[in-house]
């Protein structure tokens, strides 16, 4: 029987960190993935306290922020963080050759030029939104927009829980993004992200984005396709934030399994390969 792949979490103390927690040790991944090590920031005050589950069925994980040791004898780690936690976190993967998946977002450009630094020795998966149905969704979107042709309006409608503080969602404006690209337009000169009084006319090139807030909506995210005889509606919806764990976890088994040369790769890399 093969060992499990060591997994460390870092960020384990945040919102996605806690779902990873709970995914790895719960048994989901049976003799395939386990947790190796659960790392917080320094001053946390979880450090040194036992998470609750069983890394492999024997040893306790405790919280902790030495990076260097948790790589050790690690397979692979996971980012849920802070840009500015992510710093050393690639430095200690170079020095241990451990793949790394994130979904921290806010990356400037400073964390840019250390994530090449990094995909120069390992492979990386970067990815923002780690859902599996939304990239699926994107993918549908762009051959939806190549089956049917021009003739066709977009418009997209997302709705979200009422604290989200951004507008539209990361989500919808890659959405439109990829709108965009299949239909051979400029984003930032077609998309319309609200429509009131005497708008005119819809233009034919128009790429609608409008976002609705309440109560504890996790994401919704719908495309609308709409010609003058039929209507195609294209709906994603999140049920569980863990779906962002579980996304994370895949693209881990995907760098795991496949072994892709050191560079750096996305969600699509993960469902299309």
């Amino acid at each position: 029987m093969s060992l499990a792949a060591r997994i460390v979490v870092h960020g384990a103390t945040g919102r996605m960190g806690q779902a990873l927690l709970r995914l790895l040790t719960e048994g989901s991944y049976g003799d395939a993935l386990c947790l190796h090590a659960a790392l917080a920031r320094p001053g946390h005050p979880l450090l040194g306290k036992d998470i609750g589950g069983r890394a492999d069925g024997h040893a306790s994980v405790l919280f902790s922020d030495d990076i260097g040791a948790a790589l050790n004898d690690a397979t692979g780690v996971i980012d849920f963080s802070q840009p500015a936690a992510l710093t050393s976190l690639m430095q200690a993967c170079i020095e241990h050759r451990v793949p790394l998946v994130t979904g921290t977002t806010g990356l400037d450009a400073d964390i840019q030029r250390a994530l090449d630094k990094l995909a120069a020795h390992v492979p990386v998966v970067v990815a923002p939104n780690t859902s599996l149905g939304v990239h699926v969704l994107q993918h549908l979107a762009k051959e939806a927009l190549r089956l049917l042709g021009p003739g066709f309006d977009a418009e997209i409608v997302e709705m979200h829980h009422r604290r989200k503080v951004d507008a539209p969602s990361g989500t919808a404006l890659a959405l439109a993004q990829c709108v965009a690209e299949q239909k051979k337009q400029a984003l930032d000169s077609v998309m319309r992200t609200g429509r009131e009084g005497q708008t005119g006319a819809r233009s034919a090139d128009e790429i609608g984005v409008m976002a609705l807030r309440g109560g504890n909506v996790i994401g919704e995210h719908t495309l609308f396709l709409t010609s003058d005889y039929e209507r195609l509606e294209l709906t994603h919806r999140a049920q569980d934030r863990s779906l962002f764990a579980a996304g994370a976890l895949r693209a881990m088994q995907w760098l795991l399994s496949t072994k892709p040369a050191p560079k750096i790769y996305g969600m699509g890399d993960v469902l299309l390969s």
